[in-house]
C-alpha cells in the first residue's frame, strides 16, 4: 500500500505541475491580450477581444467531468493515450487556461493608470508597458496562480474517476470499490496537506515580492 501511495502522490504531483504550467503560460498570454485589447487597454481592438472574451467564458461554464469527456480525442491525438497521468494534463490545462486569463486580466487591470500613463510618455514600446504592469501586479498574479493549483489538485482528484490515475483513483479504486475507508482516506489527507503546501508556499513568495516592491 505504500508503494501505491508514493507512486499516486507523484501521478497527482506530475498532473498538477505540468498543467499548472502550461496553463499559466497559454491564460497569461490570454489575459494579456484580453487586457491590451479592451477598450481602455494600449492596443484597443473590438473584434479581437470580444471573440477571445466569449471563447473563455464558454470554456469557464463547462463543467469540469463534462469537459474531460469532450478533451479526451485531443488527449489521444497528442499523447497517444485516453487513460493515465499524462493524458489528464490536457484537460486539466484546458480547463485552467480561462481561469488563469481572467486572474491576470483583472491583476493588470488593477495596475495604476498613472503607472501606464507615465510609461507610454516616455516612449516605452507595448512589451515594454506589459512588462511593467506585470511586475507591479505581481503579488496579486502570484495569488492567483496558487489559486489556480489549489483548484488542480482537486481537478486531478476527480480526473481520478475516469483513469487518470494519481490519489483520487486509488481512493477510488482501493477505498471506495473495495469498501476500506482507511484506504480511501489516507489520499484524501495527503491531498489536503499539498493543498496547504501549496498556499503556504504561494503566501510566502506573494509577500516577498510584495515587500521588495513597496521597499
Amino acid at each position: 500500500m505504500q508503494s501505491l501511495l508514493i507512486k499516486a502522490t507523484f501521478e497527482t504531483i506530475y498532473m498538477v505541475f505540468f498543467s499548472s504550467l502550461l496553463s499559466t503560460i497559454i491564460g497569461g498570454i490570454l489575459g494579456v491580450i484580453l487586457v491590451t485589447t479592451d477598450k481602455n487597454g494600449i492596443n484597443s481592438n473590438k473584434m479581437i477581444y470580444s471573440i477571445l472574451n466569449f471563447i473563455v467564458n464558454i470554456f469557464r461554464s463547462v463543467p469540469f467531468l463534462i469537459l474531460i469527456i469532450y478533451i479526451l480525442p485531443v488527449s489521444k491525438i497528442l499523447t497517444g493515450k485516453m487513460i493515465g497521468s499524462t493524458a489528464a494534463i490536457i484537460p486539466l490545462t484546458v480547463s485552467a487556461i480561462p481561469f488563469v486569463a481572467r486572474i491576470f486580466e483583472n491583476s493588470l487591470k488593477e495596475v495604476d493608470n498613472g503607472i501606464v500613463e507615465a510609461s507610454i510618455s516616455m516612449g516605452s514600446s507595448n512589451f515594454q508597458i506589459i512588462k511593467i504592469m506585470l511586475s507591479e501586479c505581481l503579488p496579486a498574479l502570484i495569488n492567483g496562480i496558487t489559486l489556480t493549483v489549489i483548484n488542480l489538485i482537486g481537478y486531478s482528484a476527480m480526473a481520478g474517476a475516469i483513469g487518470a490515475k494519481g490519489l483520487g483513483d486509488l481512493a477510488i479504486t482501493y477505498g471506495y470499490h473495495r469498501f476500506q475507508y482507511l484506504t480511501m482516506t489516507i489520499p484524501v489527507v495527503i491531498i489536503i496537506l499539498l493543498v496547504q503546501i501549496v498556499q503556504v508556499l504561494g503566501d510566502f513568495i506573494s509577500k516577498k515580492i510584495n515587500k521588495k516592491i513597496n521597499a
